[in-house]
């Protein structure tokens, strides 16, 4: 799966969104269980795997060095909660996405 927190981008052209999370946290659950987390998707040991499963499910581009999150996940069957929280307590809005990777 791959889980996305985005903030910035939507703040900008074509979405234009005001008042948007600078850098979104994301942390994926299991229960109570935090299963992952990520802050700036381009840190990620796995980042250049999160940039082509991205181009594969057709999602936008992520700016390089942005401070989107994303997480790339492999999850056994069952239930899951995506947490989205700003770093250093701030607040905006964010979207959350969610892809099956083929």
């Amino acid at each position: 799966m791959l889980v996305r927190a985005v903030g910035p981008p939507l703040g900008a052209a074509p979405f234009n969104v005001p008042g948007v999370l600078a850098q979104p946290v994301g942390t994926l659950f299991s229960g109570a269980q935090a299963v992952a987390s990520n802050a700036a998707w381009n840190s990620a040991t796995n980042a250049a795997a999160i940039r082509d499963t991205a181009r594969t499910v057709g999602a936008f581009a992520l700016t390089e060095g942005s401070r989107d999150s994303a997480l790339l996940v492999t999850l056994s069957p069952g239930a899951y909660t995506i947490q989205v929280a700003g770093a250093n307590a701030t607040t905006g809005l964010a979207l959350v996405e969610v892809y099956e990777v083929p």
